[in-house]
């Protein structure tokens, strides 16, 4: 599609969010390829590929007006073919050949050009996409298995091979299936040059990596898993992105997505570029970039890394190495302005996706609408939490009873954001230690503790999401160029685990009592300050109170036989759930349905009187 004048403009004044229709290679319908670029600061720019065996001289492309945009059409280009564009910059003589900021597919690295593709793709999801606006609500069960494609699963007898886009819409959609999480949340998978870094140093934003099959092998993936009724979340990067020469860097031989100053545009962290976010193509090319993989891929929503080092200026900075803004201050207000217009622009434009931050800090208002004066996303990765609960999972039981607050602070804030509670991959990795071995105790108190730790996230107010291997308690910690070991489901410890995390899936999708993630009314305490038995209790209830979960947790080897609880309610309580039975490799004391009789108790007018196993959990359901 030819640029219009009001592309143009929208493109300069920073709102055009469908770039991805002009810019790129784009197969035409009587033939040929029109290409076009953004290069400002160029004075000569070509295409150069296999078409013309990279010659600089044969394709030359014409400035579009002074909008900075340079393109042209060609007969003798077509599908499957790599280019690149040559650019002779305005500035110091510099010249370069680059991958296409807008390539829909790229070369298999360690190659580096793009690759002229037609991403036209016929979707079978009708059902799952006029669906999803009720089942990703806030108050609907969401939990998401976190994987890596690379290493979820390798083939031995290939030489490790990772699986394909193909190969995984057989065998991934059927184990989302079995294992019954809601979504799946893929790693980046935008092109990177460089597998170690997992996908988080992007050079191809708009092209899926090469490296398990071509886009529309990807697209058959995304369409399996709806079929199948399971959502598709993205890990998205536009925080920073890596200077490789083929990339976005010095693109035109000027700083043109990237700030020149190394005070705002360096990352020291990961060695990598920030985007320029108040510069309007840069915002457009951005928010395109979300929009595309929520139009052309049905995703379903994206996980925005690393938001915290957008908001602030002297993020990982000591003093002197970073610039105030201009009211003095650290927040980067032209970020602060790129996220709330991302946020509007894709709920605006996608109903019912949901747009996730992974932001560690305590900035005010990340889930809150743009209009209240929020940030605009959906949801926020609870870092606290996660920190806090895995601190004091790693205590020995008998020490938990002096760190009571670690486990019940959370209460303080659990609902001033809409919470998703994270397990994932970087609490796994660069020594850490898979889940598993940041247990304490023998062999038994560790599966025990795991399973602990999941009834513990599962019943909590939050949506839920677990970094694949923890499913099966990996003993490894994870490597992104081997495969889970997947030998170890093939062991009963391993295989009650997967059992257990099966199953509070299904508790968790199937009673209301647990859906009132986001709001406070779906939450009591009954218990937090048993400090002395490292015991703790709760409540959730469903959005009309006609139906109640109790929650009851004990954090130590002890089997507490007696315990009464006080309830709201009268009359039967079904066990639904107990971390300790035998079936899941535990002791096998359960209590069993309660009837709650007139005893009062914690403050409410009835109780039950249970046994509480140890290391171990257990879930009562009342229903009017």
């Amino acid at each position: 599609m030819s640029l219009s004048a009001d592309d143009i403009y929208l493109f300069n004044e920073g709102r055009n969010f469908r770039l991805y229709n002009h810019l790129g290679a784009h197969v035409q319908p009587q033939g040929g390829v029109r290409f076009a670029v953004w290069a400002p600061n160029a004075k000569y720019v070509a295409v150069v590929g296999d078409f013309n065996h990279w010659n600089r001289g044969s394709h030359k492309l014409a400035p579009v007006g002074s909008s900075g945009i340079w393109e042209g059409t060609f007969q003798d280009a077509g599908p499957g073919q790599a280019y690149k564009y040559y650019i002779e910059s305005n500035h110091n003589g510099y010249t370069v050949e680059k991958a296409d900021p807008f390539g829909f597919c790229a070369e298999t690295p360690p190659k580096t050009a793009s690759v002229i593709h037609d991403i036209d793709y016929k979707w079978n999801d009708d059902a799952w996409m006029k669906e999803r606006p009720a089942r990703q609500r806030h108050d609907k069960p969401i939990s998401v298995y976190e994987l890596h494609l690379g290493s979820w699963r390798q083939r031995p007898e290939d030489y490790n091979r990772a699986l394909s886009y193909t190969e995984l819409a057989d065998e991934l959609v059927a184990y989302i299936q079995h294992m019954g999480f809601t979504h799946v949340e893929l790693m980046p998978i935008m092109e990177h040059p460089f597998g170690g870094s997992w996908g988080y140093q992007v050079t191809g934003y708009y092209a899926p990596t090469r490296r398990y099959g071509d886009p529309q092998e990807l697209m058959l993936l995304i369409d399996r898993l709806h079929q199948a009724g399971i959502g598709v979340l993205l890990d998205w990067v536009p925080s920073h992105f890596p200077d490789d020469q083929h990339g976005l860097s010095y693109f035109d031989g000027t700083h043109l997505f990237e700030h020149a100053d190394p005070r705002q545009g360096f990352h020291p962290d990961w060695n990598s570029l920030i985007f320029n976010y108040g510069r309007n193509e840069v915002r457009s090319f951005l928010i395109s970039n979300a929009c595309f993989w929520l139009d052309k891929y049905h995703i379903d929503g994206l996980r925005v890394d690393a938001v915290a080092s957008m908001l602030y200026l002297d993020y990982s900075r000591k003093p002197g190495e970073w610039i105030p803004n201009q009211h003095g201050g650290r927040e980067n207000l032209e970020a602060i302005r790129f996220l709330r217009e991302l946020n509007t622009a894709v709920y605006g434009g996608f109903p019912g996706v949901q747009m996730i931050a992974e932001e560690s800090t305590d900035y005010d208002g990340v889930s809150r609408p743009v209009e209240a004066n929020g940030l605009g996303f959906g949801f926020k990765w609870d870092m606290g939490w996660m920190h806090d609960t895995l601190k004091y999972f790693s205590k020995e039981p008998v020490h938990r009873r002096f760190h009571q607050n670690d486990i019940t602070f959370r209460s303080i804030y659990a609902f001033h954001e809409n919470f998703m509670l994270p397990l994932s991959h970087d609490e796994v990795v660069h020594g850490k230690g898979s889940l598993i071995n940041k247990m304490p105790g023998d062999d038994w108190q560790k599966f025990a503790n795991l399973r602990l730790l999941y009834s513990y996230m599962y019943a909590q107010p939050g949506k839920k999401l677990l970094f694949m291997g923890g499913e099966f308690a990996q003993l490894k910690e994870w490597n992104h160029n081997t495969s889970l070991d997947w030998h170890l489901a093939g062991f009963d410890r391993h295989q009650q685990i997967q059992r257990v995390t099966r199953d509070l899936n299904l508790v968790y999708k199937t009673h209301e009592a647990l859906h009132l993630d986001c709001d406070a009314s779906g939450f009591e305490w009954i218990d937090g300050g048993d400090a002395a038995a490292s015991v703790l209790s709760f409540l959730r209830f469903s959005k009309d109170r006609r139906k109640a979960m109790m929650c009851a947790f004990n954090f130590t080897p002890v089997t507490r036989k007696g315990y009464r609880i006080g309830v709201p309610f009268k009359g039967h309580w079904t066990e639904v759930f107990n971390s300790d039975d035998a079936v899941y490799g535990g002791s096998g004391h359960r209590s069993g349905d309660q009837q709650a009789g007139d005893t009062a108790m914690h403050g409410r007018p009835y109780s039950v009187t249970i046994t509480l196993p140890p290391l171990g959990a257990a879930f009562f359901e009342w229903s009017a």
